[in-house]
């Protein structure tokens, strides 16, 4: 299978992650897969933002703000499952997992969790404008400890 991620015959450049920037859980993931190493850029964009719907003016952006949404460069969109499964294969670290999670054996677990993180997300939805000071997901670049096997923090 040809690599999507190739720069000849259409391939994925990059990917703009659409978040919800209300909510804690989304910012720290924002956080995270920030600092992992990107095989496919990943840009992310707050759902719902002015810059959202000027960048993107066809989608739903009230579905935007229930589940996450990625949006490949070549117009693709992925929401859901599929929008983590895209997050994970554009990280160098994850591309395997993403993989095999989307295997037809693993995917309904995989669905289940992506179901409860998002049931998840709507109780710690915070009401107001989001926190744009500093990192999003994080008080401040030194807030989080250190840790190599992402255990902590």
């Amino acid at each position: 299978m040809p690599d999507a991620t190739t720069h000849g015959g259409g391939g994925i450049r990059y990917f703009t992650v659409l978040y919800d920037a209300h909510c804690p859980m989304c910012r720290a993931a924002r956080g995270w897969l920030a600092s992992r190493a990107q095989l496919v850029p990943l840009e992310f964009v707050p759902a719902g933002s002015a810059e959202a719907r000027q960048r993107f003016p066809g989608l739903d952006h009230a579905a935007t703000l229930r589940d996450i949404t990625v949006v490949a460069d070549t117009g693709a969109v992925y929401v859901g499952d599929g929008a983590w499964f895209a997050c994970l294969w554009a990280l160098a670290e994850y591309r395997a997992t993403a993989e095999r999670l989307a295997a037809p054996h693993l995917l309904p677990l995989a669905r289940r969790v992506v179901a409860a993180a998002s049931a998840l997300r709507e109780r710690v939805r915070e009401a107001g404008p989001p926190s744009l000071d500093g990192p999003a997901g994080y008080g401040g670049p030194d807030d989080r400890p250190v840790c190599a096997d992402d255990r902590c923090g």
